[in-house]
């Protein structure tokens, strides 16, 4: 390792991780100038965390060793928990901006801990030991390397081989463990500057709007000039505004799929939830009625492997009922029709009938059916069932009418009136509220869904299609079960019904960087064994997709119901990974065949979780080197943010890659979704549309939540089983989703005064022009607490209309149920309008 810096100006720096937080905050610095008393750089500021494993039991940092090589990159390594059998490694070259983690094989099956790092002049390697412990025994180990990326088969060592180069140094009255290093006064300022930057940031971007009236006590209305420069314009996205999809929240079974029986297919398993619901099996939301009759799950000679589970009814009399309560009850309504299929056969018996009834209460009879002749083959049976009144909470009973043994599996009911009307559809009103928002792009099936909870639980599109009884259902990673109903076809067929472009995305050959099944982390790839594979499965999405009748994929297609290509253009490829070797070996190995095999398929690379950071970094590092048309940008965060980072996307390279702003939302203390977030996100799409020729497209995250089942808030549109309640932010999103344009229009707002940031950065304007329909659309956000009387001059424009509409969005900041009013004003080269406190406007001027 390099000699420490030995400058008059040198000071002492330590490096050292505690264990608050129970370990999570990562890495810390103190300094001295005499090795005596010590000051931390904070306290408490990290400026690395562990990345490793899942959110709260992993991503902890135990014992970490900074040390410096020969060419004086600094290196980091920790031990990660009391029982993997890997390490972590990262390195930086200021101890600001770190590169990306790998983790290390220590001894198979057995811990690493307190690893620590020296370097051999003799061998001109470095050499990692760390100590094992199992039950009593203890043991060290060594390893060699040269490049921290392949390293020699750990061997046993002695434990006097081990320097123990850690010191034990008391900070802000407790004793850390960590590294002591000499180096340049200059370099502890910086990392000062560091954490002072970032606690300055934080301070400006948790305002809210609960601090007005303090911070803009004396505040007056303002006059407010907008000038339009119509000679000065530029070509922008015309699809900006779009969805994303995920099942989570029950947004899927349950939700936008019409499905209206809970565990249809007997599926349901302990794994579903981990384990931690003994409730939750293949019986779930399901009931035997009656001492007549009795149940048992079976697996034997199943209707289809890929659904192995179906119940078994032994019938001693008739007057006994299979029940299913519906996913929190069965929503019916006054003379609409429904559609009831099982798959059944007789296994004793003679053949019988089953009567099929919708229930309410004790014995309120609101439909009845029966199915006749059941055979002794699996067979699919049909019936209609029409309700005779409105109920929210039915459930359906199916009687059997014969003695004997029957098995039953896919019990369904469908409402017909599903969204356009399609078989297997989805429910009619969430998917219309969904098409009201005007999506020009759909993203599908998420989010971490796409890749999963470890390896097995990667979702592969191929289990989503064909018959139904086909479909391999698995694990959702929110803790409950995918039936697999809603899939591939149904997405890409919804897509084309709302003239929306499908953008499914695939996992990058690891799972979620979160997992907690089958590793600790994203660090398990698939097998580069099974990566051709993988691969191949991909490109069968495509000729899926876009393949004629005579393809092979493109006949399944055909034969689900559309012959006719989807006309697929986009493919992501993976989700707010960490950017890892394990990543990248996989990513570039799908990109280089989808390139090779379909140039004409805009691939979509991801840039990790955050706006910043390692994995931002070094996901636009891989995202310049293979030249990607596009990657994906997600971030969550305050109001605040969103306010002081307006100019975010102003100095991206605008011949590098496209940015999809995949996921985003404002998120306040306790995560409400109300006017203030709406607002905060209405405010920077203005900035977002002024950068429409770098950011192609944008969607908020998440979509949908079932009420009692939410996961994650806030989300775009909460429903239950009868009712959709979008939010105020659906409403922001919607109002831009009407009012796109393929132009923006330079424009000058002048406050008319000398006022803070605080007050500029609330005030935004966005215009552009739809050239097709020729319209001129203003729009305008004010988050401050009083009204902005604004003069807008637009005679660079010649528009000849006299009269516009205006739609309007205000309240109070903490307002949760809110519309937006419509209405006509005035309009000429030179117009006055007011806009309210706390409020989105939109002036729509057709010419």
């Amino acid at each position: 390792m390099v000699s420490e810096e030995q400058s008059p100006d040198s000071v002492y720096l330590f490096a050292y991780a505690t264990e608050k937080n129970n370990h999570h905050n990562g890495l810390h610095f103190a300094w001295s100038d005499n090795g005596e008393q010590w000051a931390p750089v904070g306290p408490e500021h990290s400026f690395i965390r562990s990345d490793y494993g899942t959110w709260g039991g992993e991503k902890k940092m135990f014992d970490p060793f900074l040390f410096r090589d020969n060419q004086g990159l600094w290196h980091l390594i920790w031990s990660l928990n009391h029982y993997d059998d890997v390490f972590a490694h990262a390195a930086v070259d200021d101890l600001i901006l770190w590169r990306r983690q790998s983790y290390p094989q220590g001894v198979e099956g057995r811990n690493v801990l307190l690893p620590e790092v020296t370097f051999s002049n003799k061998d001109q390697n470095y050499r990692v030991t760390w100590l094992s412990v199992a039950h009593e025994d203890s043991s060290y180990y060594a390893s060699t390397t040269n490049d921290f990326k392949t390293f020699s088969p750990p061997q046993e060592i002695q434990a006097a081989k081990r320097q123990d180069l850690r010191r034990d140094i008391e900070i802000s009255g407790n004793m850390e463990r960590g590294t002591v290093h000499k180096v340049p006064h200059s370099m502890v300022i910086e990392l000062i500057a560091e954490h002072q930057k970032t606690e300055a940031r934080n301070k400006l971007w948790s305002e809210t709007t609960k601090g007005d009236s303090a911070r803009f006590a004396g505040l007056e209305p303002l006059k407010v000039s907008l000038s339009v420069e119509g000679s000065k314009s530029k070509k922008i996205s015309e699809q900006l505004i779009g969805i994303f999809f995920e099942d989570i929240n029950y947004a899927a079974d349950g939700g936008l799929y019409a499905e209206l029986i809970e565990n249809r297919g007997f599926e349901y398993a302990l794994s579903d939830k981990k384990g931690s619901d003994p409730d939750w099996n293949s019986f779930k939301a399901w009931a035997v009625k009656g001492d007549q009759m009795t149940h048992r799950i079976k697996t034997e000679n199943p209707l289809h492997p890929n659904n192995p589970h179906y119940v078994e009814l032994t019938v001693a009399d008739k007057g006994g009922a299979l029940v299913n309560e519906g996913f929190g009850g069965i929503p019916v309504k006054a003379g609409e029709k429904y559609d009831f299929s099982m798959f059944a056969k007789v296994m004793k018996g003679r053949k019988g009938k089953i009567l099929v009834r919708l229930m309410h209460g004790d014995n309120e009879v609101l439909a009845e059916t029966e199915i006749k002749r059941i055979g002794s083959g699996w067979k699919q049976y049909s019936a209609e069932l029409t309700a005779s009144k409105t109920i929210d909470n039915a459930r359906l009973e199916l009687l059997p009418q014969s003695k004997g043994t029957l098995a039953l599996d896919m019990i369904s009911l469908f409402p017909q009136k599903t969204f356009r009307g399609r078989t297997n559809g989805l429910r009619a009103d969430l998917a219309q509220t969904i098409a009201d928002i005007n999506p020009k792009f759909v993203r599908f099936p998420g989010g971490c869904v796409a890749h999963g909870d470890g390896l097995d639980n990667i979702y592969h599109w191929k289990n989503t299609i064909g018959p139904l009884e086909a479909r391999k259902p698995q694990r959702n990673i929110w803790n409950y079960h995918q039936s697999g109903g809603l899939g591939y076809y149904e997405y890409f067929q919804y897509c084309m019904d709302i003239g929306a472009e499908p953008i499914p995305i695939v996992a990058a050959g690891v799972p979620c960087q979160n997992s907690s099944c089958g590793g600790a982390g994203q660090q398990g790839g698939i097998p580069m064994e099974h990566m051709d594979d993988y691969v191949q499965d991909v490109l069968d999405l495509i000729e899926w997709a876009n393949g004629s009748p005579d393809t092979y994929w493109g006949k399944k297609r055909a034969d689900a119901g559309h012959p006719e290509p989807f006309n697929l253009k986009y493919v992501g490829v993976g989700n707010e990974d960490l950017i890892t070797d394990v990543f990248e070996e996989r990513f570039t190995m799908i990109y280089e065949a989808l390139q090779e095999k379909h140039p004409e398929i805009v691939v979509i690379g991801t840039v990790g979780p955050w706006f910043e950071g390692t994995d931002y970094r070094e996901g636009w590092d891989l995202a310049r080197k293979l030249d990607l048309a596009m990657v994906d940008e997600h971030y969550y965060q305050p109001p605040g943010w969103f306010i002081y980072n307006q100019n975010y996307y102003d100095n991206y390279d605008r011949n590098s890659s496209k940015v999809y702003l995949g996921e985003y939302a404002a998120h306040l203390p306790g995560r409400p979704t109300n006017l203030e977030t709406a607002l905060a996100e209405a405010l920077y799409l203005t900035a977002v549309e002024r950068n429409g020729d770098v950011v192609e497209m944008t969607s908020y995250a998440p979509l949908l939540a079932k009420e009692r089942f939410t996961q994650w808030n806030p989300d775009l549109i909460y429903f239950n089983n009868t009712e959709v309640k979008p939010t105020v932010g659906y409403y922001v999103q919607k109002m831009y989703g009407h009012n796109m344009g393929d132009r923006y229009i330079n424009s000058r707002i002048d406050l008319n005064g000398d006022y803070e940031k605080a007050v500029e950065n609330r005030v935004a304007v966005s215009v552009v022009k739809d050239s097709q329909g020729q319209a001129l659309i203003i729009k305008l956000v004010n988050m401050l607490p009083v009204a902005l009387q604004t003069g807008l001059k637009v005679e660079d424009l010649k528009i000849s209309a006299t009269r516009a509409t205006r739609t309007v969005l205000t309240g109070h900041p903490g307002d949760k149920k809110l519309l937006p009013v419509e209405d006509e004003i005035v309009v000429g080269s030179d117009f006055e309008v007011e806009l309210a406190p706390y409020s989105f406007s939109i002036i729509r001027i057709e010419n």
